[in-house]
């Protein structure tokens, strides 16, 4: 199993976060995908490997003059594709993910024989904590438009934090023109779902993040938007 973390200026968050990642599961291999953070997030990634023994545990990999959350989930996608690995979890990188909802999500996937397994923030009994009403408000009128338009078969559709079984995401076909932002969140539960694909929800608590900053601005918000009515014609 590959558990994959996609950061940038993460530096005091991606040490907490791997070691929660290595106590919720303990034999599955931790990937750092990092677009070369000038704070050094990759460099803390590998001396915590290299200080606890974990070097066969914890790979780190720097994407030189890339940037986007949907381009680094694709790349550690792929690492899972030619690693042979039989699942793929993928959660944000700032602990607003809790590490210890993972065995929960792997639990689901193989009991239900789910393709995804989606970390619901919006199914019954998830939460968000520490979200202004406005942003809350802000955040599920957008997922239900999502949802809605896509006629995606899930309350969460712009989550993040998500099991795959990797035989599903190796037999996608190689989008034509793919999302490099957070709109391949949504992307790729469309693709699988299109495919066939057994999508199953398990609620949640999302909580903001402490340290660092957001890296979801209004320009990155109104791009997804818009791509939502690209992905309309997505076949």
């Amino acid at each position: 199993m590959l558990v994959g973390i996609c950061t940038y200026n993460e530096a005091a968050n991606v040490k907490p976060m791997l070691a929660k990642i290595r106590e919720a599961l303990p034999e599955a291999v931790c990937l750092v995908v990092d677009d070369d953070s000038p704070d050094g997030t990759a460099e803390i990634a590998r001396v915590y490997a290299e200080e606890t023994g974990a070097g066969d545990r914890i790979q780190v990999k720097i994407r030189k003059d890339e940037r986007g959350l949907g381009g680094a989930i694709r790349a550690a996608m792929q690492t899972a594709i030619d690693g042979n690995f039989d699942l793929f979890c993928n959660l944000d990188a700032d602990l607003s993910h809790d590490p210890a909802d993972l065995p929960r999500l792997v639990a689901t996937c193989v009991k239900e024989n789910a393709d995804v397994v989606v970390g619901s923030r919006y199914a019954e009994g998830g939460a968000i904590v520490g979200w202004p009403w406005r942003r809350k408000l802000m955040s599920g009128l957008i997922n239900a438009f999502t949802r809605t338009l896509l006629r995606l078969p899930v309350r969460d559709a712009s989550g993040s934090y998500r099991c795959y079984r990797v035989s599903c995401l190796a037999g996608l076909d190689p989008p034509r023109n793919p999302s490099d932002g957070y709109a391949f969140i949504q992307e790729v539960l469309l693709r699988l779902h299109r495919d066939g694909a057994k999508c199953v929800e398990v609620p949640i608590t999302f909580t903001e993040r402490v340290h660092g900053t957001s890296k979801l601005n209004l320009r990155e918000a109104v791009r997804s938007s818009w791509t939502v009515f690209r992905l309309l014609a997505v076949r």
